[in-house]
């Protein structure tokens, strides 16, 4: 779970505070099919403007990796309208603070502005869909931002190859088998025509969601919607078919090494569905089973009762076309890797082959519950959401409805799910060591 606050109200004081938490919104299309979302919240004089993009690390073609993260640096350089450089001051001088992030599957941009600022929110939103300025200047600045990002947060960081190793290792087809940020020789190959296609490609409405949340009068939003995005030219409809991969059938073995580290590490990964999909949130309550919190099964058997790791953990990594499902762990003193394998198995196997008791399973939905109230508890988390429920899921409800999928899994399900994909025969085994650096 991605929150970590033990539920400390009663159930039934609880469900009140759900019905008092759900999220109105109003959505609709422009011509050239940029989707809006409107949030409507006055009760703080703040409004979240943010687009989301349905372009990430996956969406690029060999020898071009990392191109959607590139993007998120690149478009804050400047627009027709915006000086190069001027795009952090503007939204500082005007009281507000603004951020994005790229996954391998969409890129999101935000800015949060006292409300009476929404109007040039919108406006610098659409300036940087319709007016971004691409020149090699901001290509050459934005390749070595790009590159020492790279080396901060992988090659020189304990531990930083470990999501590109398990893309590598568990994918072999799929975009999903290179990093995020790609590699830097693709990033110093690109040429400027290359970058300019990207972003004719990728970055117009009809690829796009808009949400405009908090305090803010809908008439008026519309209007300015309408003023700031109906003219900007519909894109070509992006056509996706990535390769399907073959299921894994047999253990497979492998090490990698990081000469940033001291303490190996073990790591038993699986291939997933997507996160849309409903074994998905099902592997969300066994991965909160196996290690959320120092009472889950493994953290107090591996750590507190048998000393033998100084962490454990299970992780339901999400992604739109496959999952990545990981159990990790570093071991204490002599303890070998093998001993870690033996006892995250044993705790994989019990829930493959037994019920979890009904205590248990009760205080999954708590936690869920619990997760629910407090993603729709900010209006910045709203917006987020709406974009994310409806560019990458397809529906803007599950805002309101998704914890329902939560309450309508059962133990049998539970136990069924790690059945299909939790096996032996289907997961890597990542040997992470310390040594010389298998990084590109």
């Amino acid at each position: 779970m991605k929150q970590k606050l033990l539920l400390t109200v009663p159930i039934l004081f609880l469900g009140v505070v759900l019905i008092a938490q759900e999220v109105a919104y109003e959505e609709y299309d422009l011509g050239n099919g940029l989707h809006v979302i409107l949030h409507q919240d006055n009760t703080a004089p703040v409004v979240t403007t943010s687009v989301m993009y349905h372009v990430g690390g996956k969406d690029r073609t060999e020898g071009r990796t990392g191109f959607a993260h590139f993007f998120e640096h690149l478009l804050f350089e400047g627009t027709k309208n915006i000086e190069r450089g001027k795009w952090f001051e503007i939204v500082a001088s005007n009281g507000g603070q603004n951020n994005a992030n790229t996954s391998q599957d969409r890129t999101y941009y935000y800015e949060v502005f006292p409300s009476n600022n929404l109007k040039l929110g919108l406006w610098m939103e659409s300036e940087r869909m319709l007016h971004p300025v691409i020149d090699q200047k901001g290509i050459d600045t934005q390749q070595e931002v790009v590159k020492e990002e790279k080396r901060l947060r992988y090659d020189n960081s304990p531990y930083g190859q470990l999501l590109p190793v398990l893309g590598k290792n568990l994918f072999k087809v799929h975009p999903y088998k290179d990093p995020n940020i790609g590699y830097m020789k693709d990033l110093d190959a690109a040429t400027l025509e290359d970058v300019i296609a990207y972003n004719k490609k990728y970055y117009v409405p009809n690829n796009a969601v808009l949400v405009v949340a908090g305090d803010l009068d809908i008439a008026q939003t519309k209007q300015w919607v309408t003023e700031y995005f109906s003219t900007i030219p519909r894109g070509e409809d992006v056509v996706r078919n990535y390769p399907k991969e073959e299921p894994i059938t047999e253990e497979i073995n492998v090490k990698t090494y990081d000469n940033n580290i001291q303490i190996p590490a073990i790591g038993l990964a699986y291939r997933t569905p997507g996160f849309a999909e409903r074994d998905a949130y099902v592997l969300d309550m066994i991965s909160t089973y196996l290690s959320d919190g120092k009472s889950s099964k493994l953290y107090k058997k591996m750590v507190d009762e048998q000393k033998q790791a100084l962490q454990v953990g299970a992780f339901n990594i999400g992604q739109e076309d496959y999952g990545m499902y990981l159990v990790f762990a570093l071991p204490v003193g002599e303890t070998g890797l093998d001993v870690l394998i033996t006892e995250m198995e044993e705790e994989v196997a019990k829930v493959r082959e037994g019920l979890i008791s009904e205590n248990d399973y009760q205080k999954l939905q708590n936690k869920f519950e619990n997760q629910f109230v407090n993603s729709n508890s900010s209006v910045e988390g709203i917006a987020n959401s709406l974009a994310r429920y409806y560019m990458l899921y397809g529906d803007t409800s599950l805002v309101n409805k998704e914890i329902d999928i939560y309450r309508s899994i059962t133990r049998e399900e539970i136990k069924e799910v790690a059945n299909k994909h939790l096996k032996p025969n289907q997961r890597v085994i990542i040997n992470y060591l310390p040594g010389e650096s298998t990084a590109n």
